[in-house]
């Protein structure tokens, strides 16, 4: 469990203190310097990501159950992380109906990644993870709402084509092999 603490926390403290204390963000900025800020940010997230993955590996075996997820959630999960892929894929250059309709594709799309694994998984290690992702995206959408959401203008259709694409053959790839390699978990 400490392990998969300490990745939550090198993943989480970087996201939501700039997001929580207007102004840290642009003064770290201003100290080191933007590459320096994005550098050190990326790699914390990255170490935090793999981290939360060793540890949850290593937790959910022993975490204590917290709810039977429902008969159904399985299937809700597969529809719900193809969804999200979909919107994690969504390009920002040229919005198209997508953006246009969502306006935080990433986020809104951990929102769904997140709710679709705390139908299908009920220990304690899933409820922490899912639950931990899922209340950062609510803070994030809700935060991005009160500042004033962008307005995209739609402009091309091409970005829906790639984002389904790109979305659709990540969830393939996902479903083949990348869940039981990154997880441990077979889904079939």
């Amino acid at each position: 469990m400490i392990v998969f603490t300490i990745g939550l926390l090198l993943f989480f403290v970087p996201h939501i203190v700039p997001l929580l204390v207007p102004g840290t963000k642009s003064a770290l900025v201003e100290k080191i310097g933007e590459k320096r800020w994005k550098g050190v940010y990326s790699l914390l997230s990255l170490a935090g990501l793999v981290v939360i993955v060793l540890g949850w590996r290593q937790y959910r075996d022993v975490a204590p159950i917290v709810y039977d997820p429902p008969a159904w959630g399985r299937h809700g999960t597969m529809l719900l992380v193809w969804i999200s892929l979909i919107l994690f894929s969504v390009p920002r250059s040229k919005p198209g109906k997508i953006m246009v309709a969502v306006k935080h594709p990433m986020v809104v799309g951990v929102i769904y990644w997140s709710v679709g694994h705390l139908l299908a998984n009920g220990d304690l290690a899933s409820v922490l993870l899912f639950g931990s992702f899922l209340l950062f995206a609510l803070i994030s959408r809700i935060k991005e709402n009160f500042a004033g959401d962008p307005n995209p203008k739609f402009r091309s259709y091409r970005s829906d084509i790639i984002a389904i694409g790109a979305g659709t053959t990540l969830y393939a790839v996902i479903l083949l092999f990348g869940h039981v390699w990154l997880s441990g978990v077979a889904l079939f």
